[in-house]
């Protein structure tokens, strides 16, 4: 089942990028592009959830909605 995890992302001085979340502790990454830092980050929530689960059911994530806003990054 997929849900919803709210990150934050932030341009750091160095010129990386840098994700966290309020929802997931433990939950660091970074990139040096938005998209990079977004596939590091899945992969970080993948792992940090599936070591909750072990323990306990995972269930304050939001399940996805049939309809949800989503911030699309585009390069040019």
């Amino acid at each position: 089942m997929e849900r919803l995890l709210n990150i934050r992302i932030e341009k750091l001085p160095e010129g990386v990028y840098l994700a966290t979340s309020d929802e997931l502790q433990g939950l660091i990454a970074q990139g040096r592009t938005v998209t990079e830092t977004l596939e590091i980050a899945r992969d970080v929530a993948r792992k940090l959830l599936e070591a909750q689960s072990q323990d306990k059911e995972v269930d304050y994530l939001q399940p996805i909605a049939d309809e949800f806003n989503y911030s699309l990054v585009i390069g040019q």
